[in-house]
């Protein structure tokens, strides 16, 4: 939960990396969250409301998981810009390579402390 709340408090930074820990526990808690409202859809007197919910988190998380999906790929060494590969079939598959490979060890242009200097 800890990953979860850092990524909210960091809703638009594109700067920096993101450890893989982060980023799929972010992914996780966003997909629990998701699912109190699809529960709600499926209850007659209650669809409306889960619709609007849905909705709302939806629209609400599109920031911060494009942000922490930008961060996870510069900690793979990658630009950000990788993430349109999804508009290509079969690119989210290849996103989610991107996504699983490990994190560098060694220092790479995307990280905050050595663009400072």
């Amino acid at each position: 939960m800890k990953w979860y709340l850092h990524v909210l408090k960091n809703y638009a930074a594109f700067q920096g990396r993101a450890t893989s820990t982060e980023y799929w526990m972010v992914t996780l808690f966003a997909y629990i969250f998701m699912i109190i409202p699809y529960i709600l859809v499926f209850i007659d007197s209650l669809a409306v409301f889960g619709v609007i919910l849905v909705l709302l988190y939806g629209a609400a998380m599109i920031l911060p998981s494009l942000a922490v999906t930008v961060r996870r790929l510069h900690d793979t060494g990658r630009s950000g810009w990788w993430y349109l590969i999804n508009f290509v079939p079969v690119g989210g598959i290849w996103l989610l390579i991107l996504l699983c490979q490990r994190s560098e060890v060694t220092a790479n242009i995307y990280d905050t402390d050595t663009q400072a200097s």
